[in-house]
């Protein structure tokens, strides 16, 4: 069986580092599939905890700010092959072009299951999931 029909949970952080934008991330692959309507769970949070975690321990060097508002935080599910072959491509057009419109476009193309992490005082962390369109 290919490794390209198990699903990839991956966090990503859209962000400025010393005034240049970046876009750290980190993964992890699943046994199963999330649907994209349902929270990511605890995985999710994890994933996101980590990431968050790289990233304030970076904030020694250089001041960090989000770069895209509430959309700053994703997480997105995506197939093995896509992670290896597109994630990069959209990552680096990111990085060049800062188009977050075109950024999540081509994110909705390639991945299956896509959310925002957002932070509320009453009600903690909250996944958002955003559908196809």
């Amino acid at each position: 069986m290919s490794n390209n029909k198990y699903p990839y949970l991956v966090a990503l952080a859209l962000i400025e580092r010393g005034g240049k934008r970046a876009l750290p991330l980190g993964g992890k692959s699943l046994s199963i599939e999330i649907n994209p309507g349902e929270d990511p769970g605890l995985i999710g949070e994890s994933l996101a905890k980590d990431l968050l975690l790289r990233i304030f321990q970076q904030s020694e060097d250089l001041p960090l700010k989000r770069a895209a508002g509430d959309l700053s935080l994703l997480l997105v599910q995506v197939q093995m092959d896509q992670m290896q072959n597109k994630i990069p491509l959209i990552k680096a057009e990111w990085i060049k072009s800062g188009n977050k419109d075109y950024f999540l476009s081509e994110l909705r193309d390639t991945c299956n299951g896509i959310w925002s992490l957002t932070f509320n005082k009453y009600e903690g962390s909250k996944f958002l999931s955003f559908s196809r369109s």
